[in-house]
């Protein structure tokens, strides 16, 4: 995993050019997670935190990951058309330039009541804060390894979805879980909220997987929705912080 860049009142880990692998504050520094009560059309959305920051005195740079949620999961190439869609606002924002995007982020596919447009779930952003303690998100992560290339020819043991292969990709992305923390000096143990995504059932290693290496100390939540590309089938994601919200949707 590579090391972390600096920002305004918080560093990233790089990765694709539609997401960062995950966030951490700098000292002095806190972030905050907001929630909607119901999802929120992306437009919208965008309008709707540029007026939260706004009105809290601080820059829009200080927007620094979000949860999204999406009608169904993308082909390889309408994720990639969706994804230059999301960063053209975070470019207006002076957040996102040369492919280079500092922000964290999920993108999941609800199976059950979808939004009819891709939608926030949630968002977070970085404040001054004296004397607070470490706070960080780390991006949602499928079984597909970084990379170039269709998502098929790197994805653990693509198309399949016995217990066995859920399984497989489940310890597959709790490693990557892990090394994202590890470079945001986090571990389960400072984790405040786990979320698993995946139709598929997790109980068979849920205890020897995912229970056991700490990753449920304050409990496990399990979202009943796919990854956001065809043929993915579980992802997670965790975070680390002390104030979260639930606004109006």
């Amino acid at each position: 995993m590579a090391g972390t860049i600096d920002r305004q009142g918080y560093r990233y880990i790089p990765g694709p050019f539609q997401y960062s692998a995950g966030v951490a504050a700098l000292t002095g520094h806190a972030i905050q997670r907001v929630r909607f009560a119901n999802p929120v059309p992306l437009a919208e959305g965008f309008g709707r935190i540029e007026t939260f920051l706004r009105n809290a005195e601080l820059p829009l740079t200080a927007f620094c990951a979000c949860e999204l949620r999406s009608p169904a999961p993308f082909t390889d190439a309408g994720f990639i058309a969706f994804n230059r869609e999301y960063c053209g606002t975070l470019e207006r924002w002076g957040i996102f330039a040369n492919d280079r995007n500092p922000v964290a982020r999920s993108n999941v596919c609800p199976e059950i009541d979808p939004p009819a447009v891709p939608s926030f779930h949630a968002f977070c952003y970085v404040a001054p804060a004296a004397g607070a303690g470490h706070s960080f998100v780390v991006a949602g992560s499928g079984e597909s390894m970084e990379g170039t290339g269709p998502y098929r020819d790197k994805t653990v043991r693509y198309g399949e979805t016995g217990p066995d292969a859920i399984a497989e990709k489940a310890r597959y992305v709790l490693g990557v879980m892990e090394t994202r923390m590890v470079a945001l000096d986090a571990g389960w143990g400072s984790t405040t909220a786990v979320q698993v995504y995946s139709v598929h059932d997790v109980y068979p290693f849920l205890g020897t997987e995912i229970v056991a290496r700490g990753a449920a100390r304050h409990g496990l939540t399990w979202q009943f929705c796919r990854p956001p590309v065809v043929g993915l089938e579980y992802e997670m994601d965790c975070r680390g912080v002390a104030v979260e919200r639930v606004v109006e949707g």
